[in-house]
């Protein structure tokens, strides 16, 4: 998926967009070297190298990978246990960013 994290936060700078990762990898320096080597750009936690760490324990999180969509508002609006395909992933984002640049220019 990092082929296309790393498009969709190039395509979406400037937006009310914010990509956020949580990696569960037993170790923690390969965790960083990896997100060197595949130009992780965006904020990534460390979960403890469990995949029962405090964030995906938090989170209710039971499988990987795990997305969850937020809105401007911090709800979750879309939750996919797998990836769920560029068309969609993208369409629920994409709608999203419109609700949130409505609400800001005044229409919610």
């Amino acid at each position: 998926m990092y082929p296309h994290e790393r498009s969709l936060v190039k395509r979406l700078e400037g937006k009310p967009f914010v990509l956020l990762g949580i990696n569960s990898d037993n170790d923690r320096q390969e965790t960083k070297e990896n997100v060197k080597k595949e130009e992780i750009t965006w904020r990534s936690w460390w979960d403890g190298g469990s995949t029962q760490g405090p964030i995906a324990s938090a989170w209710n999180v039971k499988g990987w990978p795990s997305l969850s969509i937020l809105d401007h508002k911090g709800t979750i609006r879309h939750k996919f246990l797998g990836f769920p395909g560029e068309e969609k992933f993208d369409s629920a984002i994409e709608a999203l960013i419109e609700e949130a640049q409505k609400a800001a220019k005044g229409g919610e």
